[in-house]
């Protein structure tokens, strides 16, 4: 079977770019490169020394940009991992520009949309969601459902999911993989739906949309790398460089927005002291007090984009 094509609409593409405010001959990263789309911009307003690093630990993603930035391959770098990973990446290659910084949270279209992925409850598919199809260090979605404990599994739903039905969930799971394991997206989605009261099946809202979200966060530890990235860039950003990123739900833009705000504060001393003696001063300035949403017309032509955020510090 031929693999299918990589697909992927970039969500607040010119809005990232303006919120960059690209230095040609600066250093940039997009640490979810999906198929390319805001990295083939960012490329082409790079000159000289200006470079560009790709991160991603979706294989087919890193291969789908490889060829639309054939052009810019004097100026592109390709690296296969986690963003978790950045700082280690920017020390191994050397990088002392760093210009600006861009991650987009969550899945891309691709992968939703990749059925044999695992991501979606609307196709028939073994249950994994990993993001790197490669990874052998992290549990499955299979492994997950099936092997974790009751009350791991509540936690989850709790917290990564917001799922007020958890309880319900959980038990139900619990029920079903006593008699047997728990294979496809499909069933377990069933599952999701039989305990959830009727009424509250009718809002809209697909009834396994929060329980599929808290197991992807889980399997891909999804917000732990958060907070880390944004440290890591600032740490290495040049004065006036930016960190910018892009969030599809409120876990994510949380933890965006708390972590801004702790690079953002200054002294931390209480009121009282006459003096200074902690020595903390800002290291980020918030470009806007309030994110940077998807317009209308983008939202019409992109469903996917209603739910997006988009947060941009500027170092100091």
């Amino acid at each position: 079977m031929e693999p299918r094509p990589f697909s992927h609409v970039s969500v607040l593409l010119w809005e990232c770019i303006d919120a960059l405010n690209i230095r040609p001959d600066l250093t940039y990263v997009d640490c979810t490169t999906g198929g390319g789309g805001h990295s083939i911009e960012i490329a082409r307003r790079l000159t000289g020394s200006g470079r560009l690093i790709c991160l991603d630990r979706d294989e087919a993603a890193l291969a789908a940009a490889k060829k639309r930035l054939a052009d810019f391959s004097d100026r592109v770098t390709f690296v296969h991992t986690n963003f978790s990973n950045l700082g280690e990446v920017l020390d191994q290659l050397e990088i002392d520009n760093l210009g600006g910084v861009l991650a987009d949270l969550g899945c891309s279209s691709y992968q939703f949309d990749t059925p044999e992925r695992g991501f979606s409850y609307m196709h028939e598919a073994p249950l994994d969601m990993r993001m790197d199809e490669s990874a052998t260090d992290c549990p499955t979605a299979y492994d997950i459902v099936n092997g974790y404990p009751e009350s791991e599994l509540r936690r989850i739903l709790f917290d990564y999911g917001e799922e007020k039905f958890t309880p319900r969930i959980v038990s139900a799971i619990a029920k079903h993989r006593a008699v047997r394991p728990i294979r496809t997206t499909t069933e377990l989605s069933d599952i999701i739906k039989s305990a959830i009261p009727a009424a509250a099946r009718a809002d809209g809202h697909h009834p396994a949309k929060r329980t599929f979200q808290a197991i992807r966060i889980e399997v891909n530890h999804e917000l732990d790398a958060i907070s880390p990235v944004i440290h890591a860039a600032v740490e290495r950003l040049v004065s006036g460089g930016r960190v910018a990123m892009i969030s599809f739900h409120s876990l994510e833009d949380r933890a965006v927005k708390n972590t801004y705000a702790t690079l953002a504060q200054g002294c931390t001393c209480p009121r009282d002291f006459p003096v200074c003696v902690c020595g903390k001063k800002p290291r980020i300035d918030l470009l806007g007090k309030k994110p940077i949403l998807p317009s209308q017309e983008e939202q019409n032509e992109n469903p996917r984009s209603r739910s997006a955020k988009l947060r941009v510090a500027v170092k100091r």
